[in-house]
């Protein structure tokens, strides 16, 4: 009796259509990476998540598997949210190759500027946490760190080729060097709100690369 009453259905489960999940589960990932572009995960209580849904604590396991779980599906979309704003600037055809990267570093100053320098880089601030998380957040982070050095060196190996770089330019290393130097510029522009440390950053990282 009791088996057939639960209908095998988890604890806060809510009985919702698949509209309403999918619609509850995509504003659960909404509230999630505004909440972790601003704190990391640890600092991040599921409480102040939820309580920007709407959404009972019981019922979030009903959505995600676990705040691991949650906080992965995190990484993924702001991984292919910034994957897509690199890819317009770096690939962008009215653009030279140092254009391009010039161009994405006024637009991330400007993003900040608009967030009052409240939000960082959700990947950057996991990284400041590593210690705190689970273990499968290292390989996955540094997965998206290289993903994005690749689209890095791609756009100086281009910026080589067309004569604004030297020839004998090491553009995996620089692309390495410039993830690195931007994670610092960004926490520095949350710590100081204002966009002083990125433009000191691109300033010193352009000139370093100029021929």
């Amino acid at each position: 009796m009791e088996r057939k009453a639960t209908s095998g259905r988890r604890r806060g489960r809510p009985p919702k259509g698949a509209g309403d999940y999918g619609e509850t589960r995509e504003s659960l990932v909404r509230a999630g990476l505004e909440v972790l572009t601003e704190k990391g995960l640890s600092a991040a209580g599921l409480d102040e998540i939820l309580r920007r849904v709407a959404v009972p604590k019981g019922s979030f396991y009903h959505y995600f598997s676990s705040k691991e779980a949650f906080g992965l599906e995190l990484v993924e979309r702001y991984n292919a949210y910034f994957s897509r704003k690199l890819d317009r600037f770096l690939s962008d055809p009215s653009l030279s190759p140092l254009q391009g990267l010039k161009a994405f570093i006024a637009d991330a100053a400007s993003g900040m500027a608009r967030h009052d320098f409240r939000r960082g880089c959700l990947v950057g601030n996991l990284g400041q946490e590593m210690g705190a998380l689970p273990e499968p957040f290292r390989a996955r982070l540094m997965a998206v760190f290289a993903d994005w050095q690749v689209r890095v060196e791609a756009c100086l190996e281009a910026a080589r080729k067309a004569g604004e770089i030297p020839q004998n330019a090491d553009c995996r290393r620089l692309a390495e060097v410039f993830w690195i130097g931007w994670e610092g510029a960004v926490l520095r522009a949350k710590l100081e709100q204002n966009a002083a440390p990125l433009e000191a950053y691109a300033e010193f990282f352009l000139a370093g690369i100029a021929r």
